[in-house]
């Protein structure tokens, strides 16, 4: 969907000139499951994207138009809450933010469309909150930075979707940098940048079509499994505060008391940590091959440890394994469906998404939609022509 229908569509609704804005999906490159323990993850911004027109309209109406949806939503910009109309929310969060924080919005119009497909865990929802924030943080002069943006995008979906996320989405969209994939410590929000070599590999996302649908009961029975491990090691080591602290030789010093199922959970975000801090020095040495194993190490953690992952995404796991070009695959996201994420030479892309393609087809008879990313800057302002 380009940009321009974007930019049309506003100007034929509301007969202004808008603010352009890009706002990015995501990947994580590898860390799952260690947000919330505490931990390291490797998210980078991604082409697909969503696209927004925004402009201040001199009332004191909100007016927003979803492009893909075609559907419109208004509301007094004194009467903000959570919507029966579910896009909406997110937008309506992120206003609710701006007040809280003592800054008044006035009255704008907004449309707002994209290409990052929706359920497939490339973060749709975190596009759309970010790339409002920004427009707004512009338009206001509100002189905001990014990290608080990122915290008012996630504070959004908490408190008008309803959906208790970490801050990796949202901050992935805000800080991607073109050619680099960048580490986030969830408990600092410290970061670093390390360079991705966009030119010679790049990530096909393989999506099983399966939706998560235990994901969300799951999830929380995970957290608690990491939580009851943390409490057991606290016993022993006050200084463990989240599974971050945590070593191998302590989880083994007290495996029996913590029972196997919450010792191979706690192991699991322990060795993973670990595997973002490799994957890290292996992106600094420039060893794409020595990454790839590390991602095939966290796909093999998420099955057999963690227990998130499905049979889907196991196939496509094995698919990507050994086929020429294909440095590595892993489950992305929270589990239980979605995508793979593979690092794939460019020359062989083709090639990987028909065997992965046909070899899907013929091993579970299903099809498969596959998505070629490159990794891009995060949330910007868009140069566009005068119309």
């Amino acid at each position: 969907m380009p940009l321009s229908s974007i930019q049309a569509a506003f100007e034929q609704r509301f007969q202004h000139k808008p603010l352009v804005v890009r706002a990015p999906g995501r990947v994580n490159l590898i860390g799952e499951h260690t947000d919330y323990n505490g931990g390291f993850v490797l998210p980078a911004a991604i082409n697909r994207e969503i696209f927004f027109a925004v402009g201040l309209n001199n009332t004191t109406q909100i007016r927003l138009y979803s492009f893909d949806q075609q559907e419109a939503y208004e509301t007094e910009n004194t009467a903000i809450q959570p919507s029966q109309i579910h896009w909406a929310n997110y937008l309506l969060g992120v206003v609710a933010q701006f007040e809280k924080r003592g800054i008044s919005v006035p009255g704008f119009d907004c449309v707002f469309g994209g290409n990052i497909p929706i359920g497939a865990g490339l973060s749709s929802s975190a596009a759309v909150e970010c790339g409002l924030a920004y427009a707004l943080n512009s338009l206001l002069n509100s002189g905001l930075e990014r990290m608080d943006l990122a915290r008012m995008s996630q504070l959004a979906e908490h408190e008008y979707a309803g959906v208790q996320c970490g801050i990796m989405d949202q901050f992935a969209s805000l800080f991607g940098k073109a050619g680099h994939v960048v580490r986030l410590d969830c408990r600092s929000l410290e970061y670093a940048y390390f360079p991705f070599d966009s030119e010679r590999y790049q990530l096909v996302l393989c999506n099983s079509g399966v939706k998560h649908s235990l994901a969300s009961s799951e999830y929380n029975t995970r957290r608690q499994e990491c939580e009851r491990g943390v409490a057991i090691l606290q016993k022993y080591y006050p200084e463990v505060k989240s599974l971050r602290d945590a070593t191998l030789a302590q989880l083994e010093e007290h495996r029996t008391e913590l029972g196997d199922v919450v010792w191979r959970r706690c192991s699991y975000v322990v060795e993973e940590n670990l595997r973002v801090e490799s994957a890290c020095q292996s992106l600094n040495a420039g060893d794409l091959q020595a990454f790839g194993q590390q991602m095939y190490g966290s796909h093999a953690g998420l099955r057999d440890k963690y227990e998130v992952s499905c049979p889907e995404l196991d196939v496509l796991v094995e698919l990507a394994q050994g086929f020429p070009g294909v440095l590595g695959s892993r489950m992305m996201g929270g589990g239980f469906g979605g995508c793979t994420i593979n690092m794939v030479e460019t020359g062989q892309v083709e090639a990987f998404v028909q065997h992965a393609t046909q070899g899907y087809q013929e091993r579970l008879g299903l099809p498969l939609e596959t998505y070629q990313t490159t990794i891009v800057a995060g949330v910007s302002p868009v140069e566009v022509a005068a119309s």
